[in-house]
């Protein structure tokens, strides 16, 4: 998709592209916008880059990849390749136009040294050179050059190649002439600063997961990922684009229809979505606005989920599935899958992790864009606009039906004593800020933790047994399930339409289950009731997996507790007499008393916990499907693939 020459098209044939004989811009030393200087990102880089661990660390990538996809929605590259070197060094190159290297005059200092060295510099800050940029931060390479070790570099421009070193921001030597080159680009190398970032170590599949995201946003433009540490190698070309990330979304599910997909631009807002029904119950949308992925959505998703809501009622109403009354976004959206991606010159994001868009005129243009393609699509396809409200009217249905047991887990102001499951163990403080809600697995487990806990901050829900998978089930199932009930009316946010965030009772929910099979099963099930229907919980950092000890270590009177394999080998090594030694294996949390329990697992002093997140909701999705799904053979796949990799798991 250019930029440029802003390429999107809708039925209409309609075109912001520049008329015959408009010459493009030029991209030179004077394009370069300087905004502001860079003495501060070394002093205070979580303010640029999130933070200093491997989130931010991957971030310095994203800003550089961010250049070159800039230079490919601008018309001029088609190609990029990212080398993570042995030395765990990077190397991003692509073959747009290369960053000018002549005098910038503003500075009197070379175009490139100014785009190194001053934050926001570059020719996205105007609209002469870049319509629409990508980058989050927007902080730019400058930023990624401040907190490298060294980075290097090489421009091809002017049929020359140009190179220039620094070190921790600061340049050795000017803008130096390498010798002759072909074509046009540019090649940056750098290496993280271990004095900044907690890890320089780069992880592929964190790389790959994003960079196969760019390529799916930007059809056309091929990614290559290599990796000389473990001689990998991927490539990423989706000539189909968002259509075949829809593809990709469903590929282990059961389609209704083929992808619908459409793009067209409006009042300078370009906008392109993809959508396909599945016969699942979970909606699974993904709104991106130029390339970045709005985690929190915005008024671009708003205008998107209206007009979908609209356009299919409109034709339920009309061919006459529909007699009175209307469908609801919430039964809708049951069993979608879609891509909504817009381009904006200007996008203001807003929301806890600034990734929310807050344009307000977005969400009118992008109503009327996708309304007017919807209804055309329907017009010429009723078999598939006939497939989508009937999948609309059952799941109205079977809510309507379901209405019932979901006012039994509705609250209603402050939860009584009297409404909170009967099991329930609650804890007394008020602030639940404070408050911390362990679920456990039967009785045995629950009757040590509730003896354990600390009363004053910690409530305990003991499950029986295993709780419904809710990928294969309706909500009317899910709300039939008294352990899903009681789960919901604990935790007090209630779900779906009437989630409300505000309503929390424990900010710490935490799963803790035993270290075998069972454990191991009933854990991937309360994950997926969490992703797939309370999923604002994972994405707040409120869900935790507890990790128990595997072993207890006992001579004389003298105890340990390793929580793995590699933790016991070390305190083997450093015991004084390793021979007179017990090493008990727990395999289950109800061997342990009360006090161990508290000790080992509950106590906030020494224990450990693991906090869930989602930084790559798409594979997120897929990994669910693959296995909590109806699908028998990706299932298989994925354990064959795995299967080396399983520890500490008892039968």
């Amino acid at each position: 998709m250019n930029n440029d020459t802003n390429q999107i098209q809708g039925k209409n044939g309609t075109s912001s592209q520049p008329g015959a004989g408009e010459k493009p811009p030029s991209y030179g030393a004077n394009d370069i916008q300087v905004l502001e200087g860079l003495e501060a990102v070394r002093r205070r880089p979580a303010m640029y880059i999130g933070d200093t661990g491997a989130k931010g660390l991957h971030h310095l990538v994203y800003e550089v990849v961010d250049n070159s996809i800039d230079e490919a929605l601008a018309g001029h590259c088609k190609n990029i390749e990212v080398t993570i070197h042995k030395d765990n060094s990077l190397t991003v190159k692509d073959d747009g136009r290369g960053i000018p290297v002549e005098k910038h005059e503003g500075t009197g200092k070379s175009a490139l040294e100014v785009v190194m060295t001053v934050l926001h510099a570059g020719g996205k800050f105007d609209n002469k050179s870049y319509k629409v940029s990508g980058g989050l931060h927007g902080v730019g390479v400058s930023c990624v050059n401040a907190l490298s070790e060294f980075l290097e570099a090489k421009i091809r421009r002017n049929n020359k190649l140009y190179v220039q070193k620094y070190c921790r921001g600061a340049p050795q030597g000017g803008v130096k002439e390498a010798g002759s080159a072909q074509g046009s680009g540019t090649e940056i190398t750098f290496k993280p600063d271990p004095t900044v970032f907690e890890t320089t170590v780069f992880a592929f599949e964190t790389l790959s997961n994003r960079l196969r995201e760019l390529a799916y946003l930007n059809k056309g433009i091929k990614i290559i990922l290599q990796d000389e540490r473990e001689q990998k190698k991927e490539e990423f070309l989706f000539n189909g684009g968002i259509s075949e990330f829809v593809t990709h979304l469903n590929k282990n599910k059961n389609a209704l229809h083929p992808v619908i997909y459409f793009e067209k631009s409006s009042g300078g807002v370009e906008a392109e979505a993809a959508l396909q029904y599945n016969d699942a119950y979970s909606e699974n949308i993904f709104s991106f606005v130029n390339s970045i992925h709005t985690m929190e959505g915005g008024t671009h998703l708003a205008g998107f989920k209206g007009a979908l809501t609209r356009a299919v009622n409109d034709y339920a109403k009309n061919s006459k599935m529909l007699k009175e009354g209307a469908v609801s976004g919430d039964d809708l959206r049951e069993g979608i899958a879609a891509v909504i991606s817009v381009r904006i010159s200007n996008p203001q994001f807003e929301g806890q992790t600034k990734t929310k868009l807050g344009n307000t005129n977005v969400k009118g243009l992008v109503e009327s864009i996708v309304g007017e393609s919807l209804r055309t699509y329907f017009e010429e396809h009723p078999q598939d606009a006939r497939a989508i409200a009937s999948k609309a009217l059952h799941s109205m249905q079977a809510r309507l039906a379901a209405q019932k047991a979901k006012d039994l887990i509705r609250r209603k102001g402050v939860l009584e004593s009297s409404v909170l499951p009967g099991k329930l163990a609650d804890c007394s403080e008020k602030d639940a800020s404070k408050c911390e809600l362990y679920i456990v697995e039967g009785d045995s487990a629950g009757g040590s933790a509730k003896q354990g806990r600390d009363r004053k901050t910690q409530a305990i829900l003991p499950l029986r047994g295993k709780i419904l998978n809710v990928e294969k089930a309706s909500i009317a199932k899910l709300l039939a399930s008294a352990e899903i009930r009681n789960l919901i009316m604990a935790i007090g946010t209630n779900f779906g339409a009437d989630f409300d965030i505000s309503k929390l009772r424990y900010h710490k929910i935490v799963i803790m289950t035993d270290a075998d099979v069972d454990g191991a099963h009933i854990r991937t099930l309360l994950l997926t009731l969490f992703y797939r229907y309370l999923r604002p919980l994972v994405d707040a950092g409120h869900i935790f997996i507890a990790q128990p000890p595997l072993y207890k270590l006992k001579s004389g009177a003298k105890e340990a507790y390793a929580y793995d394999d590699a933790q016991l080998s070390k305190l083997l090594l450093e015991w004084d007499s390793p021979k007179n030694y017990h090493t008990q294996r727990y395999k289950g949390l109800g061997e342990m008393n009360p006090s161990q329990l508290w000790e080992t697992t509950m106590d906030p002093a020494s224990r450990k916990m693991l906090k869930v997140n989602v930084e790559d909701a798409m594979r997120a999705d897929e990994l669910f499907t693959i296995l909590m799904g109806d699908a028998v053979e990706p299932r298989r796949q994925f354990i064959e693939a795995h299967a080396k990799e399983a520890q500490n798991i008892d039968i």
